[in-house]
């Protein structure tokens, strides 16, 4: 059954055009979304609350190999998109081959494009063509100590001292 929240890249264009004639506001973020967690999920609550519609695009496999290394990602693109379409405040999710999201935001000219803090503001890729379409870009607060590389390289850390996985604790009520 296919998932209707799960946008093919090609279909974007069409789907914006509708967006744009029900006059909804359109807000865009990106990336590797390779391990989800609070910070996350904090980017994706705060972006949906600057317009009507959230897309979200992910990385390719071959994408996340080429900038973060041979072992990432930790999952694959199909099980990501799965995941992500999951996510309440995300009302489409799709994807991209380069290395950089460009191409897709030039596709979709978001109203709002949405990065995290730890993105300078010369970093954005998109920027341009956002603003001069007459968009706003928005760096939303960095979550410190969220990052998936940093919660991988824990694990690692942590199985390499001899540690084992433990069980979450119970507290009984």
């Amino acid at each position: 059954m296919r998932n209707p929240k799960i946008l093919a890249p090609k279909d974007l264009a069409a789907v914006r055009a509708r967006l744009r004639r029900e006059g909804k506001t359109v807000v865009f973020t990106n990336g590797c979304f390779d391990l989800i967690h609070g910070g996350h999920i904090g980017l994706f609550r705060r972006a949906k609350a600057l317009g009507d519609v959230l897309v979200v695009a992910l990385n390719s496999d071959a994408s996340i190999r080429r900038i973060k290394g041979p072992s990432r990602p930790v999952f694959p693109l199909r099980e990501r998109l799965e995941i992500m379409s999951a996510v309440a405040d995300i009302d489409y999710v799709t994807w991209f081959t380069e290395d950089t999201p460009r191409k897709i935001v030039a596709a979709l000219v978001p109203d709002v494009l949405v990065k995290g803090g730890d993105w300078g503001e010369g970093e954005i890729v998109g920027r341009a063509e956002v603003e001069a379409a007459g968009g706003k870009v928005v760096r939303v607060p960095y979550l410190a100590g969220h990052s998936s590389t940093s919660i991988i390289q824990r694990i690692i850390r942590g199985f390499r001292a001899g540690g084992k996985a433990q069980p979450p604790t119970r507290r009984k009520t």
